[in-house]
């Protein structure tokens, strides 16, 4: 409970040292681990959010099953003995994917974004209803580890609709929840005001000056524990930049300020695991910036789930004022180095079905073609989240013309009679590009991820009309989300060729990668273990192994490696299966020792 100067624990004045850890960014039969770890760098608590789309990724739908199971992660947090947060948004920002908020969700115009408006609320009461069916057994009250419980997140920086957060805090309260509520915020005046209500207690985030900051948030609440439930000790990456990490002195001194004022803290992040598939979100502001696969995070436990020289000088930290587990946990060791070829490989033309296919023909890879006149955006398809394929016949004609649309969002891979003509990126501002005379042009266009931060939250993604032909509009269009995963099982099930299924040679060298394209590779492991994937070679795409999807890759970096978990992996063969959409400059497979996530601004 919220006692007049600390949390109270069985009425006894309580710190929460607690780290962040998102159960959906990392591989479920590594939960206990991370878990463990948390506990002997000092932690008493564990931070989650609740990703909406993860969990619903259509309406209707709360999918809990293997990464999704909430209440498995958190009965794990209580058999390592230690407590909850939980913070279930509806909005969770986070560099996921649209900060959590499902693409359907706006597939009505008429529907609004974090704010007092019929249709959004009654999407996120039904949300919220499933979340805390689970969250409110596990309260502390009921001999489980949840603590406390999130409205909303970071709301001072984007509304100051009162009324939403009420709505919130009823819903949450009829549910069942009894623990206390909290709300966080950058400690400035303006966002403490207008994101938080009086009976919420309010908290903040921020990664410096911490004692200025804790004044600030004591100005707005002058009873009750300072808790800072973002401590920032890390940062994101977004392709294109450098890889961004915090000196470990700096972010040190910091914990021990907060710690030194009593105030109570959550690292953010502890362990921030990875973008899995196509997850990652995006900011947008004036330039469209996609996160990377990684979210690393510069944290105390890396990527792959070993601590860092950060995790042992902050359980120094700690200790000084808190008890520490006596166990230290080992460093991490090199991975095992292997390298093999890809053994077969298939053209997207070959499996994604003739122009004018129905969806009893469309091949593998598309699972149904739609007919418009006008380019219709992916989430006009049904599709929130991957590539889209668009083919259109062009008008007849012998010159080069000039094609445009309206945007794009947000790559556009330009080809005509199957040969690549270029590329339009979102994050270039391109929007126009010059084609020559042929027959059938075709766009793939990939999402690589939905803003999650600020007013474009909610913005269809794909190609956005009309589409131009030297300023006529083109019309025509035919066009279809792409099922990777059924060219990924079709591809890894048997050496046949995914649009034939005429038997290839599995013993073929694959000599160039020229996409869109899709190659195959055997990797014989002795036994499983983790792995980091070589990328640099490559081009851009995603990765597959196993049939799980390890997330992009881009030449462009910072990052260069995909962390494979050694979960995912089997003794003897693995299948990987990469979509490669532009060229490969070396079309080899390599594992290497260490992960490289890219260079920094030192």
């Amino acid at each position: 409970m919220i006692g007049p100067d600390h949390f109270e624990l069985d009425g006894a004045p309580h710190r929460v040292v607690a780290g962040a850890l998102h159960y959906f960014r990392v591989h479920p039969d590594q939960w206990a681990d991370r878990i463990h770890k948390a506990r002997l760098m000092g932690l008493n608590t564990i931070e989650t959010y609740v990703a909406w789309n993860a969990h619903s990724p259509r309406r209707g739908d709360f999918d809990t099953s293997a990464g999704l199971d909430l209440g498995r992660f958190l009965d794990l947090v209580a058999a390592e003995g230690m407590h909850a947060i939980v913070r279930p948004g509806p909005y969770i920002c986070a560099e996921w994917d649209g900060g959590g908020l499902p693409g359907w969700l706006f597939d009505d115009p008429a529907v609004g974004v974090r704010r007092s408006e019929p249709l959004y609320l009654a999407a996120v009461d039904e949300f919220l209803e499933r979340v805390y069916e689970i969250v409110v057994p596990r309260q502390i009250d009921h001999g489980g580890p949840v603590v406390l419980v999130q409205i909303e997140n970071e709301y001072g920086a984007y509304g100051d609709d009162a009324g939403y957060l009420r709505h919130l805090v009823d819903l949450t309260r009829a549910s069942g929840v009894v623990v206390p509520l909290t709300t966080v915020d950058q400690p400035t005046d303006e966002m403490l005001a207008a994101g938080s209500l009086p009976e919420l207690h309010k908290t903040g985030s921020f990664g410096s000056r911490a004692e200025e900051r804790l004044a600030t948030l004591r100005r707005h609440q002058p009873t009750g524990p300072l808790m800072c439930s973002e401590f920032w000790d890390g940062w994101f990456d977004h392709w294109g930049e450098h890889h961004h990490t915090t000196p470990v002195e700096e972010a040190a001194r910091e914990l021990d300020a907060l710690l030194t004022a009593g105030a109570s803290v959550n690292i953010y992040m502890f362990h921030g695991g990875t973008n899995f598939g196509f997850t990652n979100g995006a900011n947008h502001k004036g330039t469209y910036q996609s996160h990377v696969t990684s979210y690393d995070y510069d944290a105390p436990l890396d990527e792959a789930g070993w601590p860092t020289d950060k995790f042992f000088t902050f359980r120094d930290v700690i200790a000084r004022h808190l008890p520490v587990p006596d166990e230290v946990p080992a460093r991490r060791t090199p991975s095992p180095v292997l390298s093999t070829t890809f053994d077969r490989s298939v053209r997207l033309a070959d499996v994604a079905g003739d122009l004018g296919a129905d969806s009893a023909g469309a091949g593998a890879g598309a699972s149904s073609w739609t007919a418009t006149e006008g380019v219709p955006t992916m989430d006009a398809l049904g599709s929130y989240r991957g590539f889209a394929l668009h083919r259109v016949e062009l008008p007849a004609g012998d010159e080069p013309r000039v094609l445009s649309f309206a945007g794009v969002r947000d790559r556009a891979v330009v080809s005509v009679d199957g040969r690549r003509v270029g590329v339009l990126q979102r994050d270039q501002h391109e929007r126009a590009i010059t084609v020559p005379p042929g027959r059938v042009l075709e766009v793939l266009v990939e999402d690589m991820g939905r803003v999650n931060y600020g007013v474009r939250i909610g913005e269809a993604k794909g190609l956005v009309g009309p589409a131009l032909l030297d300023g006529a509009e083109l019309t025509g269009w035919r066009s279809t989300p792409l099922d990777l995963g059924a060219v990924v099982a079709t591809l890894s099930g048997d050496a046949t060729d995914a649009s034939t299924g005429s038997a290839s040679d599995s013993s073929s060298h694959v000599s160039r990668l020229d996409g869109p394209v899709f190659a195959h590779a055997t990797v014989t492991l002795d036994e499983p273990a983790d792995l980091f994937l070589d990328t640099r070679s490559w081009g851009k795409g995603v990765a597959f192994v196993n049939g799980f999807a390890l997330g992009r890759y881009w030449t462009r970096g910072p990052q260069h490696t995909l962390y494979v978990p050694g979960e995912q992996l089997r003794a003897g063969d693995n299948d990987l299966v990469v979509f490669e959409t532009g060229a490969a400059a070396a079309p080899v497979v390599s594992f290497v020792a260490d992960p490289d996530l890219g260079h920094t601004e030192q």
